[in-house]
């Protein structure tokens, strides 16, 4: 694939899998934001101000690893610190979405973690979704806030705001998204029946071997 014809794709992208996360309720109005990382290191990502339902290809916008707008008719999210801090962090990241997906917004606007160990699935695929502290959006402030847990989770909540997930293309990132209020819904519901079980330690540490299994399984298949 030809660098313009890749540079379409990951367009179309971004209208994909932002009309997906609108329609299931994570990215109502014009919030939440899109990226992914190019081949020459430069960063595809929504515009602002826009519904990622009514979202076209032409609207995205190309900014390099310090935030500045290297093309595109319209302005950037203005929450691409955020998006460039993951980046920066993490060589192996690809793609990022930071969504408002309501009820792990409401544990974030709670001031509580997604950290408790209650479901296998979760401990599987996503890993402890810690919260990192209140910031204001759009500011470098956000982004310093979420540093320190960048390169040690997958997904993180922040205070009074949303969620941010990455990976290693747009699919990924967005079924950690997807992931995340899954584990809310969850943790809300066992937390509403009043006897929530975490998962003990050594059941965890089977689970984290068996997920280092699959990953060395798949790697094997791949070569």
């Amino acid at each position: 694939m030809t660098e313009m014809l890749a540079l379409q794709e990951y367009r179309r992208e971004l209208v994909r899998f932002g009309r997906w996360l609108y329609r299931k309720g994570f990215m109502p109005g014009t919030s939440g934001n899109l990226s992914v990382r190019l081949e020459d290191g430069t960063i595809l990502a929504t515009p602002t101000g826009c519904s990622k339902y009514l979202m076209r290809a032409a609207d995205m916008v190309i900014v390099d690893l310090d935030g500045r707008q290297i093309s595109g008719t319209r302005k950037v999210t203005s929450e691409i610190g955020m998006h460039l801090a993951v980046y920066r962090a993490r060589h192996d990241i690809r793609a990022v979405v930071h969504a408002h997906p309501p009820i792990a917004t409401g544990f974030a606007c709670a001031g509580r973690a997604l950290d408790e160990p209650l479901c296998a699935e979760a401990v599987m695929t996503l890993g402890p979704v810690p919260l990192a502290p209140y910031a204001t959006t759009g500011t470098d402030a956000l982004a310093q806030s979420l540093a320190a847990l960048i390169p040690h989770h997958s997904a993180i909540l922040m205070a009074n705001h949303g969620a941010v997930a990455y990976g290693e293309n747009l699919l990924d990132a967005f079924l950690k998204m997807e992931t995340v209020e899954h584990f809310a819904n969850i943790c809300l519901v066992a937390h509403q029946l009043g006897s929530a079980r975490p998962l003990q330690q050594l059941a965890i540490d089977d689970l984290l071997q068996a997920k280092e299994r699959y990953v060395q399984n798949a790697l094997a298949k791949m070569h």
